[in-house]
């Protein structure tokens, strides 16, 4: 895809709406919806890479409670003409098609490539990517299974959010003594992940999420890794403004 004339590309991850407390979720979605409306006039596309809460299920007839800010500002950007796309965290991985009936979202479930004025992209949440957390990867099958979702489905919802958001109250961004930081080359997941695929096939930028830190690292070859953060501590993004991506930060 050739961009138009003055506009730009936006990635942006990782808004665990709902937690620690309402309080605080609705500061926060305030701000991203601020910061949507800012980019509204540039944007071409935005791509949200997944867990946009900190916990999601969609049931038949029912959606969770809230959020309706986030939701408004998305169909205006949508009713405009820009793409929006969403890539399935490990927080809000059981959706089903509310987001594209409503948005006209397109909804990925793995990593996806896209190239724009030449440039080639490979975008996903991250999770379960590189070597190592078998365990997690094991989990990620079943909680997927359309068995999995169905038993939790029947659940009345007031059982299943509750329980849900018992555990979210537990996640590590409710933790706000957990400090992430860089773990250095050799044992960052994704850059090992970023550096493999390499090997097979050239991307110019590598854009995941899940890490809840702001990376921006080169990886060779006019290749670099970008990881988008989070919006509980950092308000980080990145944006293709048609020639280069660059990791920015968000000041209201």
């Amino acid at each position: 895809m050739t961009l138009p004339t003055n506009k730009k590309v936006y990635f942006l991850s990782d808004f665990h709406l709902g937690t620690p407390d309402a309080a605080s979720s609705l500061q926060r979605e305030k701000t991203i919806v601020a910061f949507l409306d800012s980019i509204k006039e540039d944007a071409a596309e935005v791509f949200l890479v997944g867990d946009m809460f900190d916990f999601w299920f969609e049931y038949k007839t029912v959606i969770p409670k809230g959020f309706v800010r986030l939701f408004g500002k998305l169909a205006e950007l949508s009713d405009k003409g820009i793409q929006l796309h969403f890539f399935v965290g490990n927080h809000d991985m059981w959706v089903r098609n509310y987001f594209q009936q409503e948005l006209n979202m397109k909804v990925y479930f793995e990593p996806a490539s896209f190239e724009f004025n030449g440039k080639k992209f490979l975008v996903g949440h991250g999770d379960g990517q590189g070597p190592g957390d078998h365990k997690y990867k094991f989990l990620k099958k079943i909680f997927r299974s359309p068995l999995c979702q169905w038993l939790f489905g029947i659940l009345p919802p007031a059982i299943g959010m509750g329980t849900a958001n018992y555990f979210s109250r537990k996640s590590r961004l409710a933790d706000k003594s957990v400090e992430e930081k860089f773990l250095g080359e050799e044992n960052e997941w994704l850059i090992i992940y970023s550096k493999e695929t390499l090997r097979k096939e050239h991307f110019d930028y590598f854009i995941f999420g899940h890490r809840h830190l702001p990376i921006d690292f080169p990886l060779g070859d006019n290749s670099k890794y970008i990881n988008l953060g989070e919006w509980i501590n950092f308000n980080s993004y990145a944006v293709f403004d048609g020639n280069s991506t660059s990791l920015l930060s968000y000041k209201k």
